[in-house]
């Protein structure tokens, strides 16, 4: 069937959505269009115009969808407690791009045990490709203790930039003496230019 012949109705649209959100795999999903059609003919489209679909929109949809539920979740955090705090920065009007969280306990852990600081990015989460971030400091018993939260899509300065500027502003203001990283040395110049008394150590 050639491929301007081809199209998916609003119907199939729905339906692959409605199995994805099931996780059915795509190919079972196919042999049920396929069963109810007869032939590839009858159907009116092929596999891989289903698998296109779904990396294309229905991938976008859960995104959108996550989204908002993730932004409402920070909303809640903060209804409950005023001295939560969280940024976004969103990529048009729907998909975040960063988050910064943090609470009342970070803040307060950061007056008694802020002078050193870890950053680091070192774990990936695998559904989104959003890298996780966290800002750590180590209390008088030893122990580390979470200062803040972060969820970037790339490592690149400017979203460094985004997220050193959110820290820093729930911190108010307040960098701390030496600051520990494990990305490149190109965030050198960064930090001397968020924090240019604190001491950088990769």
């Amino acid at each position: 069937m050639l491929k301007q012949h081809r199209e998916l109705s609003m119907f199939v649209h729905h339906t692959i959505e409605t199995h994805e959100e099931a996780g059915t795999r795509s190919s079972k999903t196919y042999q049920s269009f396929m069963a109810g059609a007869g032939s590839h003919r009858e159907l009116g489209f092929i596999e891989k115009d289903m698998r296109n679909y779904i990396t294309r929109e229905v991938q976008n949809i859960f995104k959108e969808d996550d989204a908002k539920e993730f932004g409402k979740y920070l909303l809640r955090m903060k209804e409950k407690n005023q001295n939560f705090f969280f940024e976004l920065n969103l990529e048009g009007d729907r998909c975040i791009k960063h988050a910064f969280w943090a609470d009342a306990r970070s803040k307060a852990a950061f007056e008694y045990f802020g002078d050193v600081v870890s950053f680091d990015t070192t774990y990936n989460t695998n559904r989104y490709n959003f890298v996780l971030g966290s800002f750590i400091g180590v209390n008088h018993h030893g122990q580390s203790t979470l200062l803040g939260c972060a969820l970037i899509k790339n490592e690149d300065i400017q979203s460094f930039k985004w997220l050193f500027e959110c820290w820093l502003r729930y911190m108010g203001g307040k960098a701390p003496k030496g600051i520990l990283t494990n990305q490149c040395t190109s965030i050198q110049r960064l930090i001397e230019l968020c924090m240019p008394k604190t001491i950088h150590r990769s």
